[in-house]
């Protein structure tokens, strides 16, 4: 069965494309390393919750943008496996500068539970 890492970050608005090249990129590098599929997408319709939401949980500000993403893997063993070897990759040292706030990233592993394909 797949397994799916999720992720989401706040971007600077203004850094767009900066975050689309540095995410092409890197999903290069994930398929490299076994990634099935890899998905970036940028908020465009992403309200404000009452109690919580997605905003709130990367800690956005002002001028910032949502990014969900999530990556598909063949199981979590190629996950594990895929994960140190991009973490190894000298292509993954993408510079100093990157165009978000990592430390308010949200990701996790997920195991799929529903998949419906039409």
């Amino acid at each position: 069965m797949s397994y799916v890492d999720g992720f989401v970050i706040a971007v600077p608005t203004e850094n767009k494309e900066a975050y689309r090249k540095l995410a092409a990129d890197a999903a290069v590098i994930f398929r490299d390393h076994g990634a099935l599929h890899v998905v970036e997408c940028w908020g465009d319709d992403v309200p404000e919750g009452k109690v919580t939401d997605f905003r709130g949980a990367v800690k956005a500000e002002p001028g910032e943008t949502v990014v969900f993403s999530w990556i598909v893997w063949p199981s979590k063993a190629a996950r594990d496996e895929g994960n140190d070897k991009v973490m190894a990759d000298p292509r993954m040292d993408m510079g100093a500068e990157m165009p978000f706030d990592g430390k308010r990233m949200i990701f996790g592993g997920f195991e799929p539970i529903v998949d419906e394909r039409g």
